[in-house]
């Protein structure tokens, strides 16, 4: 019975790339596959795209796309390491440089939101689990989404007590291409065989 269930959810870029033979090779994969996520997620930061009535970085697309991609618990880890980066004081937060990263960065306006990203990228991945139906896939995101921007509004308002622009509208434009995304990977795969 114990060798019927897997120890991970089939996500998508599990099914994507080549099958591994044990362990070890498993948890080098995964750790690969965190790098390259986490490395994605800088240069996201460091996009700017101009929208009114703020600019938006496409953070949050690559944040809810790993999420789709890796599931829950791979995509939460790379989200865990992309903060590890700053935290060690790399300048791979949005507004780094001129602000100096490091610990303190997290004290500052966007800190909720960082930690926003890991517990959007778990449920992501959790709704997004074995080509989950489209509304089950949007329902999680929206529902990350949600908890993301509880988090990062709720830090701004106990924490750093500054008042926040954010565009809600850019989030879900790129929750909705994020859908159809993990939706054509999964059609991709199936008809791949």
């Amino acid at each position: 019975m114990a060798q019927m269930l897997p120890l991970q959810a089939p996500t998508l870029a599990h099914a994507a790339l080549p099958a591994v033979s044990g362990p070890r090779a498993a948890l080098l994969r995964n750790i690969a596959l965190a790098v390259a996520g986490s490395l994605l997620l800088v240069l996201a930061a460091k996009i700017k795209v101009p929208f009114w009535p703020v600019p938006m970085t496409l953070q949050t697309l690559v944040v809810f796309g790993l999420g789709a991609a890796y599931g829950s618990r791979l995509g939460a880890a790379t989200m865990a390491l992309y903060i590890a980066y700053g935290l060690a004081g790399l300048p791979v937060f949005t507004n780094t440089p001129p602000v100096a990263a490091g610990p303190l960065y997290l004290v500052g306006p966007t800190g909720g939101f960082l930690v926003g990203f890991v517990a959007a990228a778990a449920i992501a991945g959790w709704a997004a689990v074995r080509g989950a139906s489209l509304p089950r896939l949007i329902g999680g995101l929206v529902v990350a989404e949600v908890v993301m921007m509880a988090l990062g509004f709720g830090w701004l308002a106990l924490g750093a007590q500054m008042a926040a622009g954010t565009t809600i509208l850019g989030d879900l434009l790129k929750l909705a291409l994020v859908a159809c995304l993990a939706r054509a990977g999964w059609s991709a795969l199936q008809r791949r065989g």
